[in-house]
């Protein structure tokens, strides 16, 4: 183990020795009952209670030690924003691949990351902001090829055979995107990924091992010679607030606690408007004016800022992954509630003025291009014109909530798919904002341009490209790189059974009414974050390790300030949690 020395005294040692002089001396003054249990002090401290931190906290636990887990949100948010995933992870080579036919390789997963990734900062220089970021990729990608899938079916996680393909590039072989379907939606949504780790950190608290400090929010991480031991903060006003909704930010109280370890696990800065603009990267132009967001409001940043105060180094900033295709929700649950689209590949897709995306900014293909896009416009929203026939079979909604079927593991729900338009979909159809159905191309247009106020979509020019796109129908061939890619999906198995419909043209009534949906930019993941070393170190702006401070999960990039890179293959944000919140977990416990 790095810095492990047999022959000097460890610095857990040293603590518990200063621990012991203080308590006696504390003692003397005032006896405490031989049962009381210290609260306030413990092997490690993390800091958030979503799923990075979870699993940290379990690797602690199995390897003996005791725990105190922080969060500023009540119990309520046990497990954070992987609660409201949409459960999806990605694996390769994975059983399910097989069954679905589909041909994957370590090899070839690791041309996709890096094609997708494009670290250009520094990969080969130990002071580059990618210098981490890559070397946490190659773990990842080995470890989702032999590992992750074992370790997690072991837990007792399972997945729907289907397997998803997402992001799926448009471009060269060696560019963005993956060659093959690897998202793994697992059956019961974002709950059930988290429900093992609950457990397992519950079985601690009963042992003992594990104190929740819930309402407990870090202001400051403490350092002592130059090694953290310990957290400053403030302490909430209790909250009943139910899971998801904004709480109370009033102070009645200030804590310290001591432990020679601290692995933060805060999460990113999705929620914080005004940081996401602050960090907006100058080549996706200029930030977007309004914005809705898709995570909850505690998702604000701040860890991020006081772990830098502490010596942390963030790295790659400007690198977040912000959806375009996000719907208002009709029934918020957090401030600005926005649900992302997960589209299939036929809805066209065009600006706010009505003007086609090219390739390729094609639904579920490029999701960082069509947002540079998207910007270049003008306009901080763009439209999909569909039909009621592709709805039917191609939207789903992110969320566990928005997958009654999935998440409750009602399989009969789930095959209700196969004959009607899921619920959750249609009450967006109804309830929703950003729809509008017609019978007629004219009335279309006339809804969109209501919904707006502006104007923009003329009736001529949508026609005409609509009409454009239809020819090319008539083929089992074509020029259009999206027709082409509709027929490609057609041919891969999980997609011809559950999310393409059969090819058919826009403006045939058969397949209306018409509708149209706005989509709005929303707000979601930080890609950059503090630098780690494979073992969750928290590295200062030098390279060096800070002794006793370690990261995981967004607030680390997912992994040493940037696993991803500049994109994400999706299904990586869930698992580079669980693998971050493994390694520092094992590698805090190793060097305690």
């Amino acid at each position: 183990m790095e810095n492990s020395a047999p022959t000097t005294i460890s610095r857990r040692r040293a603590l518990t020795v200063a621990g012991g002089v203080a308590a006696g001396t504390a003692l003397a003054a005032h006896a405490v009952p031989a049962f009381a249990a210290d609260t306030t002090s413990a092997d490690a401290i993390v800091v958030g209670h979503g799923l990075a931190g979870l699993v940290a906290t379990a690797e602690l636990v199995a390897a003996g030690k005791k725990v105190l887990l922080l969060d500023q949100e009540p119990e309520s948010n046990l497990g954070g924003q992987a609660f409201w995933s949409f459960g999806g992870l990605f694996l390769i080579n994975s059983d399910e691949q097989r069954l679905m036919g589909i041909k994957d390789t370590q090899e070839l997963a690791w041309q996709d990351w890096l094609g997708t990734a494009g670290f250009d900062r520094g990969v080969d220089d130990p002071t580059g902001q990618d210098y981490w970021a890559h070397k946490w990729a190659e773990a990842y990608v080995d470890f989702a090829a032999n590992e992750k899938r074992s370790w997690l079916y072991g837990l007792g996680i399972r997945w729907f055979p289907i397997v998803g393909w997402a992001e799926r590039g448009g471009g060269l072989a060696d560019g963005h995107g993956n060659s093959v379907p690897r998202f793994h939606v697992t059956w019961g949504t974002g709950p059930a990924v988290v429900e093992p780790f609950e457990k397992q950190v519950r079985a601690g608290v009963a042992s003992g091992k594990v104190t929740f400090k819930f309402r407990h929010r870090v202001d400051e991480i403490v350092r002592t010679n130059g090694a953290v031991t310990g957290v400053r903060g403030a302490i909430l006003e209790p909250s009943t607030a139910q899971r998801g909704k904004a709480t109370s930010r009033t102070v009645v109280g200030a804590f310290e606690l001591n432990a020679p370890v601290v692995i933060v696990t805060s999460g990113g800065i999705g929620a914080n408007h005004d940081l996401v603009r602050q960090n907006w990267p100058a080549r996706l132009g200029n930030p977007p004016k309004t914005m809705i967001t898709g995570v909850p409001a505690y998702v604000d940043g701040r860890m991020l800022g006081i772990t830098a105060s502490a010596g942390g180094r963030i790295v790659n900033p400007d690198r977040m992954w912000h959806y375009t295709e996000g719907l208002r929700n009709y029934d918020p649950i957090w401030p600005d509630h926005g649900i992302r689209i997960l589209p299939g590949p036929s809805s066209m897709w065009f600006d706010a003025t009505g003007k086609r995306f090219s390739a390729p900014d094609m639904p579920g293909y490029d999701t960082l291009h069509t947002l540079g896009s998207i910007t270049a416009s003008g306009y901080d929203y763009s439209w999909f014109v569909t039909t009621s026939k592709i709805i039917a079979k191609e939207f789903a909604l992110s969320g566990s909530e928005q997958n009654p079927d999935l998440t409750n593991k009602d399989i009969l729900m789930l095959l209700s798919r196969i004959w009607q338009t899921p619920e959750p979909i249609e009450k967006f159809r109804k309830n929703g904002v950003d729809f509008i159905t017609a019978t007629t191309l004219s009335e279309l247009v006339l809804g969109m341009n209501k919904l707006t106020g502006d104007g923009l979509i003329k009736l001529a020019d949508l026609q005409r490209q609509i009409e454009a796109r239809d020819r090319e129908i008539d083929n089992p061939y074509s020029k259009d790189a999206q027709v082409m890619g509709i027929r490609n999906a057609l041919s891969y198995t999980g997609d011809s059974l559950s999310r393409t419909a059969a090819i058919h043209k826009i403006l045939d009534l058969s397949a209306g009414p018409l509708i149209a949906v706005r989509l709005n930019i929303l707000t979601r993941k930080t890609l950059g974050g503090l630098q780690t070393d494979l073992s969750g170190r928290v590295l200062d702006s030098t390279g060096t390790p800070i002794p006793g401070l370690y990261a995981a999960g967004e607030v680390s990039g997912f992994g040493g300030g940037g696993v991803h890179g500049y994109r994400s293959m999706e299904g990586t944000f869930l698992g580079g949690c669980l693998f971050s919140g493994r390694q520092a977990g094992r590698a805090a416990a190793a060097a305690l």
